[in-house]
């Protein structure tokens, strides 16, 4: 299955979960809670008041080596916007993608995407944990905070 199939089949429309395709095409579905949807909407709350010439999107779609992934939220520069638009799913990741991890995802799982999206050039990857807690990641491995953001918070508070 291909990723402009998903978006436009009627049946995948409105489900209560975020929809990805693994690297064989097939759906994998997350269950999203309220408190995921709580996280997802402080952070983008947080690039939304702190721009710096960049756009947040939510529920962002990058085609990687292994499938389509979507990073829960994701800030990209003018200059990517530029590049890709509104493009579906991107080809390259924006320069900062983030997971909010639910309790059916696996610390392999997120590892594995940490290693896929800076594979398609983000240059930070920042996992939120289930108590808002957040890690920063780059290509040289696990940072104190963000490089590109040097105001991003250490933990989401609820």
């Amino acid at each position: 299955m291909q990723w402009a199939q998903v978006i436009a089949d009627p049946v995948l429309q409105n489900l209560p979960y975020k929809i990805e395709l693994n690297e064989w095409g097939k759906i994998v579905l997350s269950p999203a809670s309220n408190k995921h949807g709580f996280l997802q909407a402080e952070l983008a709350g947080f690039f939304n008041k702190n721009k710096a010439q960049g756009k947040v999107i939510t529920e962002c779609s990058v085609q990687t080596t292994k499938g389509v992934r979507v990073a829960d939220v994701a800030w990209g520069s003018a200059d990517f916007f530029i590049r890709n638009a509104l493009e579906t799913p991107y080809q390259e990741a924006p320069e900062i993608c983030i997971e909010i991890v639910s309790p059916s995802n696996s610390q392999r799982e997120m590892e594995e995407k940490i290693d896929l999206y800076l594979a398609k050039g983000a240059r930070e990857v920042w996992i939120c944990d289930d108590n808002g807690n957040l890690q920063f990641f780059t290509h040289r491995g696990q940072i104190k905070t963000s490089g590109l953001f040097s105001t991003a918070p250490a933990a989401i508070h609820f």
